[in-house]
């Protein structure tokens, strides 16, 4: 049986307020000594972009558009774009390639292509971790060395037959893709970091199975967002075990927790597409409460934390256009908005990272 925590949700949300408050020892968000950088995908179909803007005090300035390459064309996943010590990857949908991404003083700068391995196709999720970027799309998820690239074609291959992945998420010795179909897989990590052998599928209670979307790893417990559930945030451990986390209510339709970052200490956020906000949970290892939502002008699609996290960028779309937003984050792991981009002619987003 799933086990589920029943605590008082009034002292569950006083120790894990007071945990997060201990653990955030860092002083609130500063200017940052280079410009704040943050890129997204214009995901389009006819010809992929990647969009810089620079934070520099309270304007969010398009300083970059850089052509991939490629096509976008994803939907319905999170994770496409990742930034990680100065490189990064963004997955080019409809051309089932990777496109590597270098920053250089203030700027950033197309590295070249990765192509995904044999008869694995649409990519749209990506992850970085463990000297080694992880893809996930319609049939496979793979693994690949990074920043070189090559293929670890066979042990590095993991086919699929869901063709639903939402966003593929990395920890310490296991990675996982959230199946909007209503599944969660479990992959194992080499002892090299990459992946080998078979996934294998996590039960989830029918509390929290409905369209897993987000996901995102602390240490090596995952967090996923059961986007539709009653229960729409949930832990999961390396074993196995799951955890649920009531949201915000109502619930579905009103609220949806779908994309995750995950924030300093035991605090997650959360991208509540229907709720139109970004949604804040604090987490211990065996559950958690929701504590609060704040309210985003439009439909968040995706959304990241910075390294050190002091900085929260989202991406949201409103009025037929495509926006990106940032927030500095105080050491409770509040949220207080600093800066929205202009429309740059794209009517959505895909991706969102940061890069300092």
């Amino acid at each position: 049986m799933i086990p589920k925590l029943h605590l008082s949700r009034q002292w569950r949300t006083g120790t894990l307020l007071a945990a997060a408050l201990f653990a955030s020892t860092l002083a609130a968000a500063a200017e940052p000594s280079r410009p704040l950088l943050v890129l997204t995908s214009t995901n389009d179909a006819n010809s992929n972009s990647v969009a810089v803007f620079a934070l520099t005090g309270s304007d969010l300035t398009l300083t970059q558009t850089l052509p991939t390459g490629g096509i976008g064309g994803a939907s319905g996943n999170g994770g496409i774009l990742q930034f990680k010590d100065g490189a990064g990857a963004v997955a080019n949908f409809g051309s089932n390639t990777v496109t590597r991404l270098r920053r250089a003083d203030d700027s950033i700068s197309v590295d070249g292509t990765i192509n995904l391995s044999p008869d694995c196709v649409h990519p749209d999720s990506v992850a970085l971790a463990h000297d080694h970027l992880f893809i996930v799309g319609e049939n496979c998820a793979e693994s690949h060395a990074w920043p070189e690239g090559y293929s670890e074609t066979g042990s590095g291959v993991i086919k699929l037959s869901d063709p639903t992945a939402g966003q593929i998420a990395v920890g310490k010795t296991w990675a996982a893709v959230t199946l909007k179909s209503g599944s969660l897989l479990q992959l194992p990590l080499s002892r090299w970091g990459g992946l080998s052998g078979r996934s294998t599928s996590i039960t989830l209670p029918g509390d929290a199975s409905t369209v897993p979307l987000g996901a995102a790893f602390w240490d090596d417990t995952l967090g996923f967002d059961p986007a539709h559930s009653v229960d729409s945030f949930a832990l999961v451990t390396s074993q196995g075990q799951v955890y649920p986390v009531a949201g915000p209510t109502p619930v579905f339709p009103s609220n949806a927790p779908c994309w995750l970052a995950k924030g300093r200490g035991n605090i997650w956020y959360t991208g509540n597409s229907p709720g139109q906000a970004i949604s804040i949970f604090f987490s211990d290892g065996q559950g958690g409460v929701f504590y609060k939502s704040v309210p985003v002008p439009g439909v968040v699609t995706d959304l990241s934390t910075s390294r050190d996290g002091r900085w929260l960028a989202a991406i949201y779309t409103a009025e037929g256009s495509g926006y990106v937003t940032v927030f500095s984050v105080d050491d409770q792991g509040d949220l207080t908005h600093v800066a929205t981009s202009s429309p740059i002619g794209a009517a959505s987003f895909s991706g969102v990272a940061i890069s300092q």
